[in-house]
């Protein structure tokens, strides 16, 4: 997989924003596997003032951090054999900390609080089209780059709007689909303000590229990466070398200098001292 380019991307047909052949993408080593990846591809955790390691998905928190590149199951699993201790007690210089059993939850909904926060930025700016009328209505005509359903979605609705997408792209008969995301439509309504979202279309590119990213972090990490969606509407978007956050703004400062202390734990469980509910 290119360095630009996430897993649960768009058609490649159009360059991310931002992106060159020539720009520098920052890398990071997992502490599990040794594998180098682009920073905004991995999860970064940090100490708390208290000692306790937490997740910073965002990259915010100030420090040292440490990066893991490997999904839920897998950290638990080193967690549970000593190894995650030992990789982060290399990575941190020996000092002190406390890694919660619960972790991996703790990750788990760090990230998929940033993907909310970020469809609820990208409804406010006027990219997301709701209702499977005009949804169905933009996706003939071309016009949806994302296609999500909800956990809970019934099959019918999704069929339709899924031949849609196809029509629209002039692929009748390739399998292409909508996500279905790993959430039911109350919290989809509750991120996005509204009484009831089962579909959501994404209709600018650049809106679905960042919320693409999104999704494929917190997707790859709780173990739906790849498999469940072969040919699902998210995949092949080339991505920008610098993810914009759920507040949108560019990830964190690097963090390869020394220093340790980061701010409170916020209430998503995100080590950044802020409650990023924007």
């Amino acid at each position: 997989m290119a360095s630009n380019e996430t897993p649960y991307g768009l058609e490649p047909d159009a360059a991310a924003p931002g992106a060159s052949d020539s720009a520098h993408v920052p890398e990071r080593r997992c502490i599990l596997t040794g594998a180098h990846d682009a920073r905004d591809n991995l999860i970064r955790l940090a100490i708390s003032p208290d000692g306790d390691l937490l997740p910073d998905v965002r990259a915010k928190a100030p420090g040292r951090g440490a990066w893991i590149g490997v999904d839920r199951k897998t950290l638990e699993a080193a967690q549970a054999k000593g190894k995650l201790k030992g990789a982060l007690a290399r990575s941190f210089k020996g000092k002190p900390l406390t890694v919660p059993d619960d972790l991996g939850a703790r990750i788990e909904t760090a990230l998929e609080r940033v993907f909310l926060d970020r469809l609820g930025l990208e409804s406010r700016s006027g990219a997301l089209v709701l209702g499977s009328d005009r949804i169905e209505e933009a996706a003939r005509k071309g016009r949806v780059h994302l296609l999500m359903h909800a956990a809970d979605a019934g099959t019918d609705g999704s069929r339709k709007l899924d031949q849609a997408l196809r029509v629209g792209r002039d692929e009748e008969g390739s399998g292409l689909r909508g996500v279905a995301l790993p959430v039911s439509r109350t919290i989809l309504a509750m991120a996005l303000g509204r009484e009831n979202v089962v579909h959501i279309a994404l209709i600018d590119r650049a809106a679905a590229q960042r919320v693409s990213h999104a999704l494929a972090r917190w997707r790859g990490f709780i173990g739906l990466d790849g498999g469940a969606e072969p040919r699902d509407s998210s995949r092949g978007v080339p991505v920008s070398t610098m993810t914009n956050d759920a507040d949108g703004e560019p990830s964190g400062p690097n963090d390869t200098d020394g220093g340790d202390a980061v701010g409170p734990n916020d209430t998503g469980g995100d080590a950044t001292g802020q409650d990023r509910r924007d």
